[in-house]
This record gives structure tokens, sequence and C-alpha cells, in this order.
């Protein structure tokens, strides 16, 4: 944990340099302000170009070179263009460059305490202890199963909403034997990532074998609402090969296993499926490769 607020501090520190960085530049660009407001025209200049351009105007209508109702055209203009000028004249004083000093503590306190709740919120801290109390078990002098479930138990009661924790709880609890907790993690893993096929599948196939390689009621309602979203889900695929295998409906069995290794990311599930599908063809006294 410390190494995590260590590098949450390496990243907010340069947001606060930013922010006070257009404070130590704004003496300067005042300065760079004011020299460029005194280079342009005063109301004097204005007025005097204009009185020349007037005066240009009328000598050109006194020879004649421009109608009077073109000369009062462009001598409305020249009012038009002296009024924009005097009025762009008019500008507000500008501010102190230490005005907004008191403001670059407050943003840094606001932007710190915004991004602490962001990652309360939205971050892994929860993650991060479980893995800490993981490791822990794990590099101690007495890693066991047994203390990594009894590590990972009380993590659940520290953050029971947190999915990974139920994740992790699941495998362990199913490889030890102990299939009513690891169905019983599944279940509030569920709850809190909502019904997925891959997780009622591992569900249903709990059951399965908790039930004694049976299928009853609650675990085929399972499987009926796998299959309507997912026909092929690789889990119920081989749950039901066993199912059938149990039956001695070896062909189906093999249908099925067929079905699931098609959908298998695992090398090693397939494979096992693979010498089932062997042990279903002796059955049958067909020795075909596949």
């Amino acid at each position: 944990m410390t190494l995590l607020w260590l590098a949450l501090a390496a990243l907010l520190l340069p947001a606060l340099w930013w922010l006070v960085v257009p404070l130590r530049q704004a003496e300067r660009l005042r300065g760079t302000q004011q020299e460029a407001e005194a280079s342009e025209p005063g109301i004097d200049d204005n007025l005097a170009i204009y009185r020349r351009r007037l005066a240009s105007l009328e000598a050109a209508r006194d020879r004649g070179d421009v109608s009077a109702q073109g000369f009062e055209a462009d001598r409305l203009e020249l009012e038009r263009e002296l009024l924009e000028d005097t009025r762009r004249g008019h500008r507000s004083p500008l501010g102190s460059p230490g005005a907004g000093r008191l403001m670059a503590p407050l943003l840094m306190v606001a932007v710190v305490l915004a991004s602490l709740l962001a990652y309360h919120r939205s971050g892994s801290e929860g993650d991060l202890a479980l893995r800490t109390a993981q490791q822990e078990v794990l590099n101690g002098p007495e890693a066991s199963v047994e203390r990594l479930i009894e590590a990972l138990e009380g993590q659940a009661a520290r953050q029971p909403d947190n999915p990974s924790v139920w994740r992790l709880l699941y495998p362990l609890y199913r490889d030890s034997g102990r299939l009513e907790p690891a169905m019983a993690s599944l279940q509030r893993l569920i709850e809190l990532q909502g019904r997925r096929p891959a997780l009622l599948a591992r569900l249903a196939q709990l059951r399965y074998f908790a039930a004694g390689r049976r299928i009853d009621d609650a675990t085929r309602a399972l499987i009926d609402e796998v299959l309507a979203e997912a026909p092929t889900q690789p889990t119920i695929m081989s749950l039901l090969g066993f199912a059938a295998f149990q039956d001695e409906h070896y062909r189906r069995a093999i249908e099925r296993w067929r079905t699931a290794i098609a959908g298998l990311d695992d090398e090693r599930s397939a494979r096992s499926l693979r010498q089932a599908i062997d042990t279903a063809r002796q059955r049958l006294g067909d020795d075909t490769a596949e």
C-alpha cells in the first residue's frame, strides 16, 4: 500500500505544479499585455486619422470625383469606424498578477480530494488488499491451501461486495472437495456480476457433482437457462456428456464432448475430454481415430 500512495503522489505532483505555473507567469504576461495595449493607437490618434480621411473625402467631393450620395455613405462609414475604434480603446484595467494566488491552494486541495474520491469509487484498493493477503500467506513459512482459504475468508468478511474475493474462493473450495462453500461462493459471485452463462454453467456443474452425478430439477433449470443464451457453452456440453456417459449413451456423450472441445481455450481440459471420448469409443467397440 505504501508503494501505491507513493505512485499516487508521483501522479498528483505534476498536476499540482501545472496549477501553479500560470501564477508564476502572470507578471510576465501582464507586462506583455501592457506593452501591446500601449502600442495600439489611442483616441487622439484615431481622431487625427478620422480628420485626415474626412478631409481627403471632402476634397474628392469638391473635385467631383465622388457624388453627394457616395460622399454621405463614405462619411458614415468613417464615423462608424471611429466609433468602433473608440469603443475598443476603452478597456478594463488589467488585474493584479497576484489576484489568483489564494485560489491556488484551494484548487490543489480540491484536486487531491477529487482524485482520492475517484480512486475510492472506481479504483482497485480492495483487490490490492486481497493480493496483499494472498502474498502474505503464499510467502509465509506455513503456506497451505487451508491458510489461503482462511485469509480469503477474512477478506470476504471485510469486502463482501468485491467479486474478486468470491472468484478466488470458489476454485479453492471446489478443489479441496468443499462443494457447498464453493456453490455459495459462486452464487454470491452471480449476485454481484449477474447471471452470466459461464457462471451459471459452473454452478450447474457443481450441483451435478454434489448430487452424486445426477441432474436434479435445480441443475436442469440452470442448464436450460444457459442453453437458451449459449447453446454450445463448453462447461454445459461437458456436463451433458458425462451425464450421457453415465446413462451409457456413449454416442451422445461423444457428440457433447466434441462440441465442448470446440469451445474450450484450456488445452488441459480439452485433453481430458479427448481421453473421455476414447473411453466412450472403447465402450462402443469403435477404435476409429477421431
